[in-house]
């Protein structure tokens, strides 16, 4: 698939609410606290995640899901493939160092573009390259999450299939269009990945996806 245009017509993008007292789940950087929205634009070219801010629409953002394994493996398994000599897709302890695993509630209903099944796609001129594209055309699906969220001016957000984790679902939140506490921290305990408990229970949540986190080697006694 190849990255499309933006249409010439108007379109009407499906409302989804994600009801209070949802629990979602995020990987984030352990600095920053679980509701912490990134505030950082994308380079409207290089780098950034599908659906980030950039600098001609600088929202802020954050991804979650509602699944733990979803929310690890969006995060960790982006441009993984297997190693066919282990049947595994392999994450080096280093890569999760400084992040943590934690959980978040929806404290009033939030509505968001659903772009989960053929139907609701087509309703905004668009198929599954939007949702399954590669990081090298993410310059492109950024300008569409511009383009959908003009188009809707009540969305807070947008919600997708995983594309790691079908058919489970995604999602991504704009944070200048929700109220300061729409978000709240979970009573579940945040796991930092790095430590060995942190590695075992991500290792049991992408054990079903064939995805491992191999610790780093320990470091050497001291003479």
């Amino acid at each position: 698939m190849t990255a499309q245009a933006l249409p010439d017509v108007p379109v009407f993008p499906h409302a989804h609410t994600v009801p209070a007292g949802t629990v979602l789940w995020r990987v984030h950087g352990s600095t920053r606290a679980v509701t912490d929205f990134n505030p950082r634009p994308a380079d409207p070219y290089f780098g950034g995640s599908r659906f980030d801010g950039v600098t001609e629409s600088p929202y802020p953002f954050l991804y979650a899901a509602p699944d733990p394994a979803t929310a690890l493996a969006e995060v960790l398994l982006r441009d993984r493939d297997f190693d066919m000599r282990l049947g595994v897709r392999v994450i080096l302890g280093h890569e999760v160092a400084e992040r943590t695993l934690s959980a978040l509630e929806v404290t009033e209903d939030l509505r968001v573009v659903s772009l989960c099944s053929a139907v609701e796609l087509a309703a905004v001129c668009q198929d599954g390259w939007l949702v399954e594209a590669d990081g090298p055309q993410y310059a492109f699906t950024r300008r569409w999450a511009r383009y959908l969220r003009d188009s809707a001016p009540w969305a807070q957000g947008l919600r997708w299939q995983a594309r790691r984790n079908r058919p489970l679902e995604s999602l991504m939140f704009f944070g200048d269009r929700r109220a300061p506490d729409a978000l709240k921290p979970s009573a579940a305990t945040p796991l930092p990945l790095g430590t060995p408990e942190g590695i075992e229970h991500v290792n049991e949540l992408l054990a079903p996806l064939r995805a491992v986190i191999f610790p780093p080697a320990p470091l050497p006694d001291p003479a």
